[in-house]
């Protein structure tokens, strides 16, 4: 509800230089007119995102500019709006603000269109798969270190004792190794393609590296995986290509710059 104040503030610092020109609100602080163009700012931006204003609404926005104005004309008399820290937190929100509203308006003039999502959506459901996997695994820090374990589940071990004393991964060392049910597309490739190839029950013959370290892989058991409705998954396939867009938008805009970066 009180979104408004981020956003006055927001404006408050970065336009009122541009606004000096506005209609005034008849209201004034020590002789200086608070902005109209300000006031009606906030009152469209609330309104956007669908807040209905009444009097009390109104009242909380109009002693917000006049609260804001008594501590900036306060500050002001310090000094305060010189000094360098607030002018580089000042020139940063500046080009941050820039920024965003440049996306913003780049996302409404170039939509995610239905036929690419639903696109999306097949591919998604292709790298899901039709199957998950119920797994363990012990993770470790190097490959003679896991090549020991295999050694020692191949004489009887037990790969749950085994992954409880020894497994460096915080998320499943408590819990045996167990890494519960999950499709094999949500793991990096090297331990995806290892997994897929096991039969239930069956341990990795030689450990598998990742970024992580070094990984012994038991495959517990599989079931039939049936992909999300594209309902369900609509709106975050749209966010995902949206930010793929936006991440194209800054590497052909860094390929046509000359930038020059002399840092050692």
């Amino acid at each position: 509800m009180f979104s408004f104040i981020k956003t006055f503030i927001f404006v408050s610092i970065i336009q009122l230089g541009s606004l000096a020109q506005a209609a005034e609100l008849n209201i004034s602080v020590n002789g200086k007119p608070i902005k109209k163009n300000l006031y009606e700012f906030v009152v469209k931006d609330l309104t956007s995102r669908g807040q209905k204003m009444d009097d009390n609404l109104n009242n909380m926005i109009v002693n917000r500019m006049i609260a804001m104005e008594l501590i900036n004309q306060e500050a002001e008399k310090t000094g305060l709006n010189k000094d360098t820290n607030y002018l580089l937190k000042e020139e940063l929100a500046r080009k941050e603000m820039l920024y965003n509203t440049f996306l913003q308006n780049y996302v409404q003039k170039n939509p995610i269109s239905e036929a690419d999502i639903k696109n999306a959506y097949e591919q998604y459901k292709k790298d899901l798969g039709t199957q998950e996997f119920n797994a363990k695994h012990i993770l470790v820090a190097n490959e003679q270190e896991a090549k020991d374990i295999i050694a020692e589940l191949n004489k009887g071990g037990n790969f749950t004792k085994i992954a409880k004393d020894k497994s460096k991964d915080p998320g499943s060392k408590d819990k045996g190794g167990d890494l519960g049910w999950f499709p094999a597309s949500t793991m990096v490739k090297p331990f995806a393609e290892a997994l897929t190839a096991l039969k239930k029950g069956g341990i990795s013959l030689a450990p598998v590296q990742t970024q992580f370290g070094w990984h012994v892989i038991k495959l517990e058991d599989t079931r039939p995986l049936q992909a999300p409705e594209f309902d369900k998954v609509k709106d975050d396939l749209a966010k995902t290509l949206q930010q793929k867009q936006l991440d194209k938008l800054v590497l052909d805009l860094k390929a046509k710059a000359k930038i020059v970066d002399n840092r050692k």
